[in-house]
């Protein structure tokens, strides 16, 4: 068993009266190695200004969590099948929306991997759709959500070869 520590820090500023419902979302998450970061609402949901558009909102934290758990398994299967990679770059989309049950919830992610590797390794489609399935069944964070997860594969012939 593994046991992860996050700290939340919000406090209200001392000019927001808080009952009227605006004061500010901003708040600080502290993580057990020491990095903090600023989050706040989302300014979708929340509007301006008691969000604050710069800082990361749960609903971007949950997606950069999906694909950054996805990308770290497709390269050590990579890696196991010996085939180096220079670079991984996910553009993963959410989109939120009422469930069947009329609540909200990320409904969809679809991550959209582009995987360059090293000059002379060949990496084939077939091999990508295997790796980002095996990431996808290994991802602890997929498997531990019920939202659907789709990859849409950016595959490129590389010339480099």
């Amino acid at each position: 068993m593994s046991e992860y520590l996050v700290k939340i820090d919000w406090t209200r500023k001392a000019d927001e009266l808080f009952i009227d419902n605006k004061y500010s979302r901003s708040h600080q998450w502290e993580f057990d190695g020491g990095l903090s970061v600023a989050a706040s609402s989302s300014p979708h949901i929340v509007p301006l200004p008691y969000s604050v558009a710069e800082n990361v909102d749960p609903e971007e934290a949950f997606i950069a969590s999906l694909s950054s758990c996805h990308m770290l398994f497709f390269l050590s299967i990579a890696a196991k099948h010996k085939i180096k990679i220079d670079s991984y770059i996910d553009n993963a989309v959410g989109v939120m929306e009422k469930d069947d049950a009329g609540k909200v919830a990320m409904k969809l992610v679809t991550l959209k991997p582009k995987v360059t590797p090293s000059e002379g390794q060949a990496l084939s489609f077939e091999q990508l759709e295997s790796f980002h399935h095996q990431a996808h069944e290994l991802c602890f964070i997929a498997n531990s959500v019920k939202t659907k997860i789709v990859t849409d594969i950016v595959y490129f012939r590389d010339t480099r070869l």
